[in-house]
């Protein structure tokens, strides 16, 4: 019985992690790449986990830089869709991979992950926006 629980605490542990690297979906995968990158150059490993910090917040610095200082409204749009777009791809891939074994018919398979996809994809549009309530007014 405590395994049971314990199994059923780590799937709701793995489903929040999930659920939150997803929403940071854009900076997780820069971060990714760029550690990859690094360690492949033989770096070392923390020079490559300092360098993949360094590029994860740049990413992220970069997009509210265009958000906050760009007047042009389809400037700001296409930095939403930088940010969003990967969380959206990766939400569409985490429920996929956990459910397509469970569900038989390809088409409640593609509605359910495009939804949670689009939820996701929603969440992290709106952490991005709960930025833009800490800039200043100009």
């Amino acid at each position: 019985m405590i395994l049971i629980l314990l199994a059923v605490m780590l799937t709701a542990l793995t489903c929040i992690v999930a659920w939150y690297l997803a929403t940071w979906a854009l900076p997780v995968m820069v971060a990714v790449e760029t550690f990859r990158l690094a360690h492949a150059t033989e770096a070392g490993f923390l020079l490559s986990v300092l360098a993949a910090g360094t590029a994860a917040l740049l990413s992220v610095g970069l997009v509210l830089l265009v958000l906050f200082k760009a007047k042009n409204p389809i400037l700001c749009l296409l930095a939403r869709a930088v940010f969003v777009i990967p969380a959206m791809i990766a939400g569409y891939a985490v429920v996929h991979g956990v459910t397509h074994d469970a569900i038989d018919s390809a088409i409640a398979l593609k509605l359910l992950c495009g939804t949670a996809g689009l939820i996701t994809g929603i969440a992290a549009l709106i952490n991005l926006n709960g930025f833009g309530e800490l800039a200043p007014q100009a």
